[in-house]
């Protein structure tokens, strides 16, 4: 208790990882406020930006919360917080709620939650935790990556299956980083890399459905079929070559205002941005999203246990993966896989879980003070 009420505490207060926060929350609500009332600027408010607004007000109290929890106790939490997670993602498949012909989302009377996105948390921590245990100079082998090899493998399954490859390949790109981040042995990493690859064809076989695949080769040519699978594409790249430099104004978008952009205040948020402000205001956000980044792996460097740098890594990985699909995926880079913009996008379960992030990276610089 004498850490938590530690003057130095409040002395160590990341303002600047707050100001970058709060100015991208801002920006996202800004850019939901005009996905959704497009064409109606006169109109009400509207129930999704009302929501939005009370979720990342939730989110700001959590946050604040945990800060008075010592980020080492989640060390000692890591494996009941997963069995706990790995719990609601077997509920799904009983009690779960079929959205767009994906069972993910659990209903707890008004309040609804996906358990997969709490999951990346959960894995962030209990990696951590195995990692902070076994971390060696020469580079782990391939025994030490057996249990966090079963830890990715059961969540990742039981996504694959809600489907959501989406949030599937999240947590397999943030497990790969963490786990190249803590180092393994050369010849470890080149049996995994072949491995990995020789699996590609048989995944493309056995495990994608007919519709993930269309998704793939729509990718690779989003004109075979325009006014089915390919048209999300292009009606993003047209919304955002429309922009150009500066855009055409706050609530002036025509995909956005004329119905045209699908998903526009969720996994296609960035289209609405990219025209109604254009390239400038593009830069402005990766401008954020990079300091938020750079912010991040500063904390993680600076942080004087393992356990808290590997924990300060995982969040950062989880932030930058989840910009990089979505950015590639909307500019036609990279397949449509349904993964929302952290802090943009539409969805309280994403909201909460890149908040507690944010929260849990606060509460690692604040304590940078502490010899563990």
């Amino acid at each position: 208790m004498v850490v938590v009420f530690d003057r130095r505490l409040l002395e160590n207060f990341d303002w600047g990882l707050i100001l970058i926060t709060f100015m991208i929350v801002v920006i996202g609500l800004g850019v939901l406020y005009s996905a959704v009332n497009a064409g109606d600027p006169g109109g009400a408010m509207h129930l999704l930006f009302q929501k939005q607004m009370i979720w990342i007000a939730g989110s700001f109290g959590v946050v604040l919360v945990s800060l008075t929890i010592p980020y080492k106790m989640f060390d000692k939490g890591s494996l009941l917080l997963y069995l706990l997670c790995i719990g609601l993602l077997i509920a799904v498949f009983f009690f779960g709620k079929y959205v767009g012909g994906s069972k993910r989302w659990l209903s707890f009377g008004s309040f609804t939650m996906q358990p997969s996105e709490i999951m990346k948390l959960s894995l962030i921590f209990a990696l951590s935790s195995v990692y902070s245990c076994t971390i060696s100079e020469t580079g782990l082998p391939f025994k030490h990556l057996i249990k966090p090899g079963l830890l990715l493998f059961i969540p990742f399954v039981l996504i694959v299956i809600q489907p959501d490859l989406g949030t599937a390949l999240l947590l397999l790109f943030i497990a790969t980083s963490m786990t190249l981040f803590v180092k393994v042995k050369k010849s470890v990493f080149f049996f995994c890399a072949a491995v990995s690859i020789s699996a590609i064809p048989i995944a493309w076989l056995v495990a994608l459905k007919d519709y993930q695949k269309e998704r793939v080769l729509t990718f690779l040519d989003p004109d075979r079929d325009p006014l089915g699978a390919g048209y999300h594409i292009i009606q993003s790249k047209i919304a955002i070559g429309s922009g150009m430099l500066s855009g055409k104004g706050f609530l002036k978008g025509t995909q956005n205002a004329l119905a045209f952009l699908p998903e526009h205040h969720t996994d296609f948020i960035l289209s609405v941005l990219a025209e109604e402000w254009g390239l400038v205001g593009c830069c402005v956000l990766l401008f954020l999203y990079f300091m938020l980044l750079l912010w991040g792996l500063n904390i993680s460097y600076c942080c004087r246990d393992m356990f808290g740098s590997i924990l300060a890594f995982g969040i950062i990985t989880m932030i930058f993966w989840q910009i990089f699909i979505n950015i590639g995926m909307v500019m036609g880079l990279m397949p449509v896989v349904g993964v929302p913009l952290p802090l943009i996008s539409y969805g309280g379960s994403s909201v909460v879980t890149n908040m507690i992030g944010i929260g849990v990276l606060l509460n690692i610089s604040m304590r940078r003070f502490v010899v563990v």
